[in-house]
């Protein structure tokens, strides 16, 4: 087996006072760092705009990664080590001047890793000016999302960073396909003939793709009112779990064969006519409810708000993909805040059998279903229909659970966080957990149908109570088809 510790690299990390990098990313860096898996000689440049004592910004970083890692696993030597490798370069993302210092503490290193941890709208700017002091030959440019706010925006963001990097060598992040069960997905389907010969529209009745926040915007008003929980959520994050489960199976594992097979998912989406707008797709909007006991402020009550606004915090959608392997299998997605719970899951519906021999009271009973799930708990379950126990049972049926918890079973092993695997893989020069640059236009092109849409209704959102699943037509779209969402209570 190949070794996973990462080659030797600088790695300079633009916005590293930002949130992202204190609340993840750094702690990712110490995780790899704690697990012996980044390389002795690698060192971390942090790069932001603030000026003034270095000793002082990486104080701030030190802080940070004591407030979110937990303190079983600050282990006081793997601590020093991080720390030591730590330098802070003050850097204005628009001044090419200010970048010849970066490119003096770069010296000679054979690899840089460039990650953009800052707004979009700079990374043209970050690259050229990279560009102009002579590292982009060596370097691999990571990319946070958003990529943009729709198809266009995306391109000149794409094409900018192109003009100074190829395609082999941008990695643009999307956090979810770094989950442990997530990266379980591939395994699941093409290591296990079980689920891969009911893998289409004969065996599977429908699919459900959940995502749920309990929480509401977190002091993120100006960034999210401006993007809209599809914008946020859907465009990257559910479209690439749909592609997972959708996708046909690769030639291999290569980053192009599996990128190849998601396009084609992408590119199979049925878009939605007027009335498909109306009948397949709700969106909402919360107000005032409770959250975990306590009230809480609806959306337009948040602060710095905008009381006129009409941006969605949930979507739900019936999506339908036009091939062989899932026609007349619909995909129901459906994200938002302020729900009762954090969850991410997927649930696959299999089809009844085709014959029933039981009791017929018991009929509604009789479906299978795979239950892939990637928070809180990461696992996946297999529920299938077994006899009750005891000689006055009789043929009763009941539904149970074969499960594979992921934190139950492997006792003795952390589950890394997506941001340790994504970071790693940069580092490896793995592009496999990353989206190229056609998936995301295809999920804006289908994506900006429906704002189009939205638009052109003037449908305000539908209002929902903080601390449900949303509003009530979301429930009756999946009801329309004769189905519920599973375990809504």
């Amino acid at each position: 087996m190949p070794s996973m510790t990462a080659g030797s690299c600088t790695f300079a990390l633009f916005g590293a006072l930002g949130d992202l990098a204190l609340r993840k990313l750094f702690p990712a860096l110490y995780q790899l760092d704690r697990a012996k898996l980044l390389h002795a000689d690698t060192r971390i440049l942090a790069l932001a705009r603030e000026p003034g004592d270095e000793a002082h910004h990486l104080g701030v970083i030190e802080a940070g990664l004591r407030k979110f890692v937990s303190d079983a696993q600050l282990e006081p030597e793997a601590v020093q080590r991080f720390l030591a490798r730590l330098s802070y370069v003050h850097v204005d993302f628009l001044d090419a001047d200010t970048y010849v210092a970066l490119a003096e503490k770069v010296g000679d290193a054979e690899q840089l890793i460039a990650y953009f941890a800052t707004p979009a709208a700079v990374y043209g700017a970050i690259c050229e000016n990279l560009h102009k002091v002579g590292l982009t030959e060596r370097t691999r440019a990571v990319l946070e999302k958003p990529i943009g706010h729709d198809l266009e925006s995306s391109r000149r963001v794409n094409d900018a960073v192109a003009q100074y990097f190829p395609e082999n060598r941008v990695y643009r992040i999307d956090h979810y396909l770094g989950k442990e069960t997530v990266q379980n997905l591939i395994a699941l389907r093409f290591a296990n003939s079980l689920f891969e010969t009911q893998w289409n529209q004969n065996y599977i009745s429908h699919v459900e793709i959940t995502v749920a926040e309990k929480v509401g915007i977190e002091g993120r008003w100006g960034y999210f009112d401006q993007a809209g929980q599809l914008r946020d959520m859907i465009q990257n994050h559910l479209l690439q779990l749909l592609c997972l489960i959708a996708m046909d199976p690769p030639a291999d594992l290569s980053a192009d064969s599996i990128r190849d097979e998601k396009v084609k998912v992408l590119k199979a989406l049925a878009p939605f006519t007027a009335d498909g707008l109306t009948q397949q797709v709700v969106r909402g909007q919360y107000i005032a409810g409770y959250s975990e006991g306590r009230p809480v402020p609806g959306y337009l009550e948040e602060e710095n708000s905008n009381t006129q606004s009409d941006t969605e915090t949930f979507v739900a959608l019936r999506a339908d993909i036009r091939n062989w392997r899932w026609a007349g299998v619909p995909f129901y997605l459906r994200t938002g805040k302020r729900m009762p719970e954090k969850l991410s899951q997927i649930v696959i519906h299999f089809k009844e059998p085709p014959h029933y021999i039981f009791a017929p009271e018991q009929r509604l009973q009789i479906s299978n279903k795979l239950i892939i799930r990637l928070q809180p708990d990461e696992g996946i379950s297999l529920r299938v229909m077994t006899k009750e126990q005891g000689l006055d049972k009789g043929m009763q049926l009941r539904s149970g659970p074969l499960q594979l918890n992921f934190s139950d079973t492997y006792r003795s092993a952390r589950i890394p966080d997506a941001y340790e695997r994504l970071l790693l893989e940069v580092m490896q020069g793995n592009q496999n957990l990353f989206v190229r640059k056609d998936e995301i236009e295809y999920a804006w092109t289908w994506c900006d149908q429906l704002i189009a849409g939205w638009k052109k209704s003037g449908d305000a959102p539908k209002p929902y109570a903080a601390g449900s699943w949303g509003p009530m037509s979301s429930i009756a779209l999946i009801t329309r088809d004769g189905r519920s969402w599973y375990g809504d209570i």
